[in-house]
C-alpha cells in the first residue's frame, strides 16, 4: 500500500477517535446554578449568608435635587422590611412589610395595607440575601440569557422570574462573580409610565465576612437619565430587632382618621364609600374633610380602585367649590381613567379658583391636545 495513503487512513482513524487536535472549541457556558454558586462564594459563602438574620443599611439617598441624608432600610428574616430606622420612632412617613405591605402617613394619620403595584414594589425586595441566593426556596425561577458587557466587563445575564410573575435581569460579573447590575421594567412613581431601568452596584466592602455593595445608581435605559443614587455610610448585620418595629405605628384614631380608614377598607364598593362619606358629613358638619378626602381619594386611586376614587373626589369637589386642590385631585382621577376632556375641565377649574396652582398647571400642560 502506498505509504502516504496508509498515513492518511491512520490519521483519519485517529481524528475520528480523539477529535481534531488542532481545532479549539469555546469553553462551555456555565449553568445557572454554577453562576449562582460562584456568586454566593464570592460574597462570603453559603454558611455566612445563612447566618445573616438582620440587616440595617444607612446612607444618603438622592433623587434629582432631593437629597435625603440618614436614609435607612432594615430587613429581617423571614420577610420583614422597614423603610425607616428601627431605632427611631416614625415621624411623617414610613413603609414596610410585616407579612403584608403597608404605608403610614402621619398627616392625615392613616395606615394603609397596600395592594397592586405598591405592594409588589415592597415585597420584591424582602430577602436579606438578595434575589439569587437560594432562589428556589423563594419560589423564583432563574434562566441564563447569555452574556453582555456591563461597564466594559463581561457579565452573565440571569433572568429571575419571581413567584408573582415579576421579572428582573440580574448581571453577575464573569471574572469577579459579583452582582453588578439589575434591570427591570416598572413605574417609578404611582401614576408614572412603566420604564426600563438599570441599577449598577459597586464599591463592595466586607461586613462580618460578607461583601456588600456600598454604592448604587439607577438610570433610565432609554435616555441615560439618573433616577436615583444611594451611597451607603454604614451596614449593621445581625442586630437583635423586635418584629414589632416592622409594623406600622398604632394610635387611637380621631373621627376623621377613622373615616379615612373606613373609606379605604370599602374602596371596592362605590355605594359603601359614598354612604360612609355623606353620613359622616351629616353627623360631623364641624369637621373639615377636604384635605382628608383628597388624601384618601389619591390612595384609593393608587390601589387601582378608580370608580370609588372618582366618586369620592366628585363628591368632595362638589362640597368644596372654592378648593383648587379638590378640583385638581378630581382631574387627576379622571386622567387615570383616560377621560382626558373631563380631566382638562377639572384642571382648568382648579386654575380658575387659584391661578397659582402649579400642580394643576403642570398637569394641564401634560395632557394630550385633544381626547375624551
Amino acid at each position: 500500500m502506498n505509504p502516504l495513503r496508509l498515513f492518511r487512513q491512520n490519521l483519519a482513524l485517529i481524528l475520528a477517535v480523539i477529535g481534531a487536535p488542532f481545532s479549539f472549541s469555546a469553553p462551555a457556558e456555565p449553568t445557572v446554578d454554577e453562576i449562582v454558586n460562584h456568586y454566593v462564594n464570592a460574597i462570603g459563602g453559603t454558611e455566612k449568608l445563612k447566618q445573616l438574620q438582620t440587616l440595617v443599611i444607612r446612607g444618603e439617598y438622592r433623587e434629582g435635587d432631593h437629597v435625603l441624608p440618614g436614609a435607612t432600610m432594615a430587613k429581617m428574616r423571614p420577610y420583614y422590611k422597614l423603610v425607616g430606622d428601627p431605632a427611631k420612632p416614625v415621624t411623617d412617613f414610613a413603609e414596610g412589610y410585616d407579612g403584608s405591605a403597608w404605608e403610614y402617613y402621619q398627616d392625615p394619620g392613616i395606615v394603609l395595607r397596600t395592594v397592586g403595584k405598591a405592594a409588589a414594589a415592597s415585597r420584591h425586595g424582602l430577602a436579606v440575601d438578595g434575589p439569587l441566593s437560594d432562589y428556589r426556596a423563594k419560589r423564583s425561577t432563574v434562566t441564563l440569557q447569555g452574556t453582555e458587557k456591563i461597564d466594559g466587563r463581561p457579565a452573565f445575564c440571569l433572568r429571575v422570574r419571581m413567584a408573582d410573575g415579576f421579572e428582573e435581569d440580574e448581571f453577575v460579573d464573569a471574572e469577579t462573580w459579583l452582582w453588578i447590575a439589575s434591570r427591570k421594567v416598572a413605574s417609578v412613581h404611582a401614576f408614572g409610565r412603566e420604564i426600563a431601568t438599570e441599577t449598577r452596584f459597586s464599591d463592595y466592602r466586607p461586613i462580618d465576612g460578607i461583601l456588600f455593595s456600598f454604592s448604587s445608581k439607577e438610570v433610565e435605559i432609554a435616555t441615560g437619565k439618573v433616577l436615583n443614587e444611594f451611597r451607603t455610610t454604614s451596614i449593621t448585620v445581625n442586630e437583635k430587632l423586635d418584629p414589632a418595629v416592622f409594623s406600622p405605628p398604632t394610635f387611637t384614631p380621631r373621627p376623621l382618621q377613622k373615616l379615612l380608614a373606613d373609606l379605604y377598607g370599602e374602596r371596592t364598593d362605590v355605594n359603601a364609600v359614598l354612604w360612609s362619606y355623606h353620613e359622616f358629613r351629616r353627623a360631623h358638619p364641624e369637621i373639615a374633610t377636604d384635605d382628608g378626602m383628597q388624601a384618601i381619594g389619591y390612595q384609593i386611586l393608587k390601589m387601582g380602585d378608580h370608580p370609588a376614587a372618582v366618586a369620592l373626589l366628585e363628591a368632595n369637589a362638589k362640597e368644596h367649590p372654592k378648593s383648587s386642590d379638590a378640583f385638581f385631585g378630581l382631574g387627576r382621577a379622571y386622567r387615570e381613567q383616560k377621560e382626558v376632556a373631563k380631566a382638562r375641565a377639572q384642571f382648568e377649574m382648579a386654575l380658575k379658583v387659584d391661578p397659582d396652582n402649579k400642580r394643576a398647571r403642570q398637569a394641564l400642560s401634560e395632557l394630550p391636545a385633544s381626547g375624551s
